[in-house]
């Protein structure tokens, strides 16, 4: 006689906890964009935000942008509310790539303007290197990951920036450092330690 085994019912499984940060400026300015309780994934802060958009300001209106690092997708937001024309966003992460596109159909945004890529930033690189330059890109990688150096030499190697593209660069340690190997070949425009942040922007030089 044959036993009868009982099954038990999968669990069903539970979707990360989302939280939500602000757009501080533009035409979206107060929408919230919501994003995942991930690890490495943390929003810029609104104060650094700021001071990083009074930079770029009229830099960003038809501007092209890549957010290499996109985790909330709260820069590449911002960028596109204060006028960029298109954003492309790279983020591994399955589930913040759903909130991103959560955050677009909330916000109304064309597929036009905006492009996600669900991928790491090593593998997303290259399937850009046939697109036209970038104006404006962000590198804000999770810190413990240290990607600095990965990302500038994939944007130089697959002609992703040219000389007047504007890199703004995050990170948790001085740039003087972080950098030093990159020193021949970017030109520092703006600087500024923000508690625990550094943040600049930078060009490639001429040559």
């Amino acid at each position: 006689m044959m036993s009868k085994i009982s099954k038990r019912p999968n669990k069903a499984t539970k979707s990360p906890p989302v939280s939500h940060v602000r757009i501080i400026g533009g035409e979206y300015r107060r929408r919230l964009v919501a994003f995942i309780d991930a690890d490495g994934l943390r929003p810029t802060p609104d104060r650094v935000r700021e001071t990083v958009f009074n930079w770029l300001a009229d830099d960003l209106v038809n501007a092209k942008v890549l957010d290499c690092c996109a985790g909330s997708g709260v820069l590449g937001f911002e960028a596109l509310s204060r006028g960029a024309k298109q954003l492309t966003c790279i983020e591994p992460n399955h589930e913040q790539c759903r909130q991103i596109k959560a955050t677009q159909a909330l916000l109304g945004i064309v597929d036009t303007k905006i492009v996600t890529m669900e991928a790491t930033i090593q593998h997303a690189l290259p399937q850009l290197a046939n697109t036209e330059p970038f104006d404006v890109v962000f590198i804000d990688p999770p810190y413990q990951l240290a990607l600095w150096g990965t990302i500038l030499h994939g944007l130089i190697n697959h002609q992703l920036i040219h000389p007047q593209t504007l890199l703004y660069i995050e990170s948790d340690q001085d740039h003087t450092q972080l950098l030093a190997s990159f020193t021949a070949s970017l030109e520092p425009l703006k600087y500024k330690k923000m508690g625990q942040i550094f943040a600049g922007i930078y060009q490639l030089k001429a040559l």
